[in-house]
């Protein structure tokens, strides 16, 4: 550690807090943790437990507020996002807040408009795909146009079962706002409409039924998104590009693959966290650089709230089983 090392606190120490703590205490250069909030004094005491000077606190404002630190992640539940992303940009200190930006739209374009007022950018949403080295090589390809231009995007989202309390709109807000953030990088264009079908003829409030959602953009392109968080076997994330001349596919097999006593194999990860972990790495390393220099380095507020009005439309969608169409207010100029 040095005196200019990027002092860090964490908003949130439940699983994902409590990993981001973790990766910035031992894997990540030119930043140290400081402090961890969360209510809960108990899972706090738990995320700074063998960090040398690091402290737990039970109100997670005192951490943004607090003078020895530079810059916040934010991991807490996404209806306490806007206070404290508010409380963040108000302050002026670089912020990383997993998604969502926050829970609906109108939100959303509050902190985006309370950033572009202050004329920097200082929130950057955690959308880790950006940053997977897979994804990279396939946005490459479609930049380039390697394989001539992008026709479809066939994508697949799949957990091996769903937590207690997830529910159906969970299915669009928590799992295929991915999808909306992935396709509108990716392509390089906002979304317009979206429509969701499942089996049967009505809509199912269980979770665990699989759903297929259709994604409209402005360039043309049609991308649908198989989401199915009981399928049973692992953690998959695919995404699949046909263009002009060829297909290209990320997420496939990867990992080490066998072929033993008249039988082939490989495995399976167990949720996002050995898949991503990379993608993870990558992206607090490089937003700990950009926040040295007092900005980020990744999806910015703006994308957080596109993401936010894609998930309004889809749950829309979702419920009503109709094509609901993506509107999106006037971009400030500081996202242009």
């Amino acid at each position: 550690m040095t005196d200019q090392d990027l002092r860090v606190g964490v908003i949130g120490a439940g699983m994902m807090g409590s990993d981001h703590a973790a990766r910035i205490h031992e894997r990540l250069s030119g930043a140290r943790l400081v402090a961890v909030g969360d209510p809960d004094a108990e899972r706090a005491d738990r995320a700074v437990r063998g960090v040398p000077e690091a402290r737990a606190e039970t109100d997670p404002l005192a951490v943004i507020t607090a003078s020895d630190v530079d810059a916040v992640v934010i991991a807490s539940p996404g209806p306490a996002h806007e206070p404290l992303l508010l409380a963040a940009v108000e302050r002026g200190i670089p912020v990383l807040c997993e998604k969502p930006l926050t829970p609906d739209p109108e939100s959303a374009l509050r902190v985006v408009r309370a950033e572009a007022a202050g004329g920097r950018k200082l929130v950057q949403v955690g959308f880790m795909r950006r940053f997977d080295p897979e994804y990279l090589r396939l946005k490459e390809l479609l930049d380039a146009e390697e394989f001539g231009r992008t026709l479809l995007l066939h994508c697949a989202h799949r957990n091996p079962s769903a937590p207690p309390g997830f529910t159906t709109d969970m299915l669009i807000t928590d799992s295929v706002v991915h999808e909306f953030d992935t396709t509108r990088w990716l392509l390089g264009r906002d979304l317009t409409a979206v429509s969701v079908r499942q089996q049967g003829t009505a809509p199912s409030t269980d979770a665990g039924v699989p759903q297929l959602v259709t994604i409209e953009t402005g360039g043309g392109v049609l991308v649908d998104v198989e989401i199915f968080v009981n399928c049973g076997f692992g953690y998959q994330v695919r995404c699949e590009a046909v263009c002009e001349q060829g297909t290209a596919l990320v997420g496939g097999d990867t990992g080490m693959r066998t072929h033993h006593a008249g039988r082939w194999g490989g495995g399976v990860t167990s949720d996002f966290r050995p898949r991503f972990r990379q993608a993870f790495d990558a992206e607090f390393q490089r937003w700990v650089r950009a926040a040295r220099a007092g900005g980020i380095d990744g999806a910015s507020a703006w994308d957080g709230y596109a993401a936010a009005a894609a998930c309004e439309a889809g749950v829309t969608a979702q419920r009503t089983g109709q094509r609901i169409e993506i509107v999106l207010a006037e971009r400030p100029e500081l996202y242009a």
